[in-house]
């Protein structure tokens, strides 16, 4: 069971981690990104601009680029849509046991 959490910000996106933070230190222009993950760069601007969330096919490109491996960016995607799924009001749904 995910608890409700008491935090109003949501956790940071993955997208942003890598705009605000990654993508400055490398140096590299977001066109260089895009050609060394081999995406476009719409699919990369997609997701610099959290309108899309990582898949895994991004996930292990970014981790290999990166060196931190796919489960670090997966598992910021999860922190984030978990987030924002308890969100989401569910008060009027009952809550049932199975037998």
């Amino acid at each position: 069971m995910v608890s409700q959490r008491s935090s109003t910000r949501p956790p940071t996106h993955p997208g942003a981690l890598l705009r605000d933070i990654i993508l400055p230190a490398t140096g590299q222009t977001k066109t260089e990104i895009a050609r060394l993950l081999g995406i476009s760069r719409e699919t990369l601007y997609r997701f610099l601009r959290e309108d899309q969330g990582i898949t895994p096919d991004l996930a292990a490109r970014l981790g290999k680029l990166f060196g931190n491996g796919p489960a670090f960016w997966l598992s910021l995607q999860a922190t984030h849509q978990a987030w924002l799924a308890e969100q989401i009001d569910t008060s009027a749904i009952p809550t049932i046991s199975a037998a």
